[in-house]
């Protein structure tokens, strides 16, 4: 009978069950147990912190190639460009019998006075550099333009910055004869000059989109005069502007309209010698850190409007007593349905209800951002509210405009569902009108595919995209810079 070579100590096989002998594992009183080596107390314990360090590491990692890879919430700055342009939009559109009055020469707040305040605040308005009635009709009717332009994403780089100027021209000028929404849309308009906002929802990713389309084809691309023309153009204003000490006296807005301009042709040069180099990578990620740092300054000012106009109220014995609804509910000049808010103001439950829900939100709502269900009823609430006070009080365009600022919170499952019924509703229409009998997507050149035939040249599926044929958020450019 062979004998069983003993174990060495060393071994790796299991240690028997309590109670159970075993003789291939030797005693411990007959097998000296090494003593380890004392660690140091200052250094790391192993496994444990370099699997953490390692794992904060690759979370750092996958962040920065997250915000420097792609322009973040495509959707909800779309959401945002056509939000506030619309809104004003619409203001001026309103406006346009009354704009003499408010913003003309014919205000109340007239050109001399309006020059003496800037003069002091150092703001900025091109309507003060003549008082001239055609310079007004032709910045008015360029500012209506703009808007447009840019509710429709054609060309968003080179319109955003005339957006800009309108708006602040205009609301410089008269700087009385605005509300709350006025300095919302002050703000956004300066914003939006620094995000991509025409990823989607917009001309420019469409032409985006059909360029990319004849690539995938092996057609050579369409010669662009459009966005060299408009460069061209703008670029002798602007020197004239910064020569003739026409851009008031705020440093920063020299600083980013030149940056905006040479950026433009540094982009358009890059792309047409250079399309795929390492230097349109750096540009792009440099855009994309912009947009993405822009979108948070977004959220943050949202949340401060909120914040502040919340504990405001707390403050005010009208809004802590629950009565403060029921003054403006009788003011003629807030009251543009009379007997609905005569229904509205004779409960006092509902009053009472109504101002401490305002409150509540408003203070509520910055600290629900992290928790997404709340968030989004807190959003629904308060959507109903700006609703309730353009219908109650009349002031749409402030509502208008707070409702885009809102906007940025909204879930991209949410828009991607708003995007694709306003795809279908307008098939629909385009298909009940006389000669329109083709499908939309059977619209696009011979020998060019269209935008279902080729999804995978774009980056992603019809339904990933929301069923709305953009272009694939990064790396296209489309409406990107001022030669678009």
């Amino acid at each position: 009978m062979t004998a069983t070579p003993p174990t060495p100590p060393h071994s790796d096989r299991p240690a028997p069950a309590h109670g159970t002998p075993s003789h291939d594992v030797p005693s411990p009183a007959r097998t000296p147990v090494p003593t380890p080596r004392a660690t140091p107390a200052h250094a790391p314990r192993p496994g444990v912190p370099q699997d953490r360090i390692g794992a904060a590491g690759v979370t750092l990692a996958r962040g920065l190639q997250r915000i420097t890879a792609s322009a973040l919430g495509p959707y909800q700055s779309a959401v945002i460009r056509i939000g506030f342009a619309a809104t004003y939009l619409f203001f001026l559109l309103r406006e346009v019998p009354h704009r003499h009055e408010l913003y003309g020469p014919d205000s109340p707040w007239h050109w001399d006075l309006a020059r003496q305040l800037t003069a002091g605040n150092e703001a900025f308005s091109v309507l003060l550099w003549t008082d001239n009635v055609l310079w007004f009709e032709a910045v008015y009717a360029l500012t209506v333009l703009s808007a447009a332009a840019l509710l429709l994403g054609w060309r968003t780089r080179t319109m955003s910055v005339l957006f800009m100027v309108g708006v602040l021209s205009v609301q410089n000028r008269s700087v009385f004869m605005g509300d709350g929404g006025d300095n919302v849309i002050h703000l956004m308009a300066i914003y939006l000059v620094l995000t991509r906002c025409a990823q989607v929802w917009s001309l420019d990713a469409r032409r985006a989109a059909r360029k990319a389309e004849r690539a995938a084809a092996g057609l050579p691309p369409r010669r662009d005069f459009v966005g060299p023309v408009l460069w061209a153009l703008l670029g002798p204003v602007l020197i004239v502007a910064t020569v003739m000490d026409g851009l008031g006296g705020t440093w920063w807005l020299r600083v980013l309209l030149w940056l905006l301009w040479l950026s433009a042709a540094a982009w358009w040069d890059v792309n047409r010698h250079a399309p795929r180099g390492q230097l349109r990578s750096l540009l792009d990620v440099l855009a994309n850190l912009v947009h993405n740092a822009t979108l948070v300054v977004i959220m943050i000012e949202v949340c401060l409007i909120y914040a502040t106009a919340g504990w405001y109220k707390i403050q005010g014995s009208r809004w802590q007593d629950g009565t403060a609804l029921y003054y403006p509910l009788k003011l003629d000049y807030f009251t543009p349905w009379p007997a609905l808010s005569d229904v509205l103001a004779s409960s006092g439950l509902v009053v009472m209800v109504l101002t401490y829900a305002t409150v509540i939100v408003q203070v509520a709502f910055p600290f629900t951002l992290f928790n997404r269900r709340l968030k989004n009823v807190l959003l629904v609430i308060m959507i109903g509210e700006h609703a309730g006070i353009a219908l109650l009080l009349g002031l749409p365009f402030f509502s208008m405009a707070m409702i885009a600022a809102d906007a940025v919170f909204l879930p991209t499952v949410f828009l991607l569902w708003l995007g694709g019924r306003a795809t279908l509703g307008r098939q629909w229409l385009l298909g009940r009108l006389p000669g329109r009998s083709r499908s939309p997507e059977d619209s696009g050149p011979p020998g060019v595919p269209t935008a279902r035939s080729a999804p995978e040249e774009r980056g992603g599926t019809g339904a990933e995209r929301g069923g709305t044929g953009e272009a694939p958020p990064h790396g296209v450019g489309g409406g990107h810079t001022l030669v678009g």
